[in-house]
């Protein structure tokens, strides 16, 4: 049975949220109080509606409380966000994620109790600083507190070595989850394993730890 996903604003953010979950092969509920918005999003989801979310009957006409997960990314309006998000709880929604415009609205959508916060804007200053750290850096992917699941090319001195040899683990607090090379994907690579040139890793570490590799 498909997840069925709602998207509550359809800016940048809202926007392409609801198209790159419609094209893993989700069902998406989308709705923005802008029609070309609106008119835009919907050849890509299953449902698009032109509806003010802070009114109640029109949240529960579209069926979006429905949804096992409702992402709202409301703009600049704090307020409006807010008035959502409790609205959205009030009709039974199971999972919030909300996008916060400031520390401040983070706060608040956290005390309301919201399943997830999202600050787009610091999330991707964090990673930009990380990628200029981490020689190599790709992706990272924060999964608890100080540990994150990065995605790099390993640095020069790890290459031609085996992972028993760079013993990871032992001086890093590190993991290799999986190696890509080329077209070939090794999941939980042995021991044996030797690190290619052209490799791409996925590690489980600390930031600072990946940052001194």
């Amino acid at each position: 049975m498909k997840k069925v996903f709602g998207v509550i604003g359809l800016g940048r953010f809202g926007f392409n949220v609801a198209k790159t979950l419609a094209e893993g092969g989700a069902e998406v509920i989308a709705c923005d109080i802008d029609e070309e918005k609106v008119k835009q999003i919907s050849e890509l989801v299953h449902q698009a509606f032109i509806l003010d979310a802070t009114d109640e009957k029109a949240l529960k006409e579209s069926g979006i409380a429905n949804a096992d997960t409702v992402i709202v990314s409301i703009g600049e309006n704090i307020e409006a966000s807010i008035l959502v998000v409790v609205q959205l709880m009030e009709l039974g929604v199971r999972e919030i994620i909300a996008k916060a415009v400031n520390p401040l609205h983070g706060r608040i959508l956290e005390r309301l109790g919201v399943s997830r916060v999202i600050h787009p804007e610091r999330d991707m200053a964090v990673r930009l600083a990380h990628s200029l750290l981490v020689g190599g850096f790709i992706e990272e992917i924060p999964i608890a507190e100080n540990y994150s699941i990065f995605e790099m090319k390993p640095p020069q001195r790890l290459h031609n070595k085996s992972l028993r040899e760079l013993d990871l683990r032992r001086k890093y607090d590190m993991t290799v989850l999986a190696i890509k090379r080329g077209d070939k994907f090794i999941v939980n690579p042995s021991a044996e394993e030797v690190i290619a040139q052209d490799d791409i890793s996925v590690v489980l570490g600390r930031r600072k730890k990946i940052g001194v590799l």
